[in-house]
C-alpha cells in the first residue's frame, strides 16, 4: 500500500461542470507543479486556505483569461469557510480543494 499524507480525497472543481471530480496525486501522496499546471490548465498556481487544513489550489491568473469563468463551487466554499472574502473577490477558473498536506 503506498503511503499517503492524509485520507482526504482531492477533487477538480471545473467552472464548466456541476459536479467535483476526484483526481489524485501522481505520486500517491502531493501534488507536484507540472501536475498542477496540467490538471489546472495553468502556468501559475495560487492556494486559498479555507481551513486549518483544507485548501483550493488555483490558477492564480484565471482573471486574465478571455473568457473568465466563474467557478461557482469554489468561490461558495471559500465564502463558507472564509465569510470575509464575500462580495470582496471570486475563484475564477479550475480549483483543487485538497488536505494542505497533499501539495509540497
Amino acid at each position: 500500500m503506498p503511503k499517503t499524507a492524509t485520507p482526504y480525497q482531492p477533487h477538480l472543481l471545473d467552472p464548466h461542470s456541476a459536479q467535483p471530480q476526484p483526481v489524485s496525486p501522481a505520486n500517491g501522496c502531493s501534488f507536484k507543479l507540472a501536475e498542477l499546471y496540467q490538471l489546472l490548465d495553468c502556468q501559475t498556481v495560487d492556494v486559498v486556505r479555507l481551513s486549518p487544513e483544507l485548501i483550493l489550489i488555483i490558477d492564480d491568473e484565471g482573471k486574465f483569461r478571455h473568457p473568465a469563468y466563474l467557478n461557482l463551487i469554489a468561490t461558495y466554499l471559500w465564502y463558507q469557510h472564509q465569510p470575509e472574502a464575500r462580495g470582496v473577490d471570486s475563484i475564477v477558473g479550475r480549483a483543487i480543494v485538497c488536505h494542505d498536506k497533499q501539495f509540497r
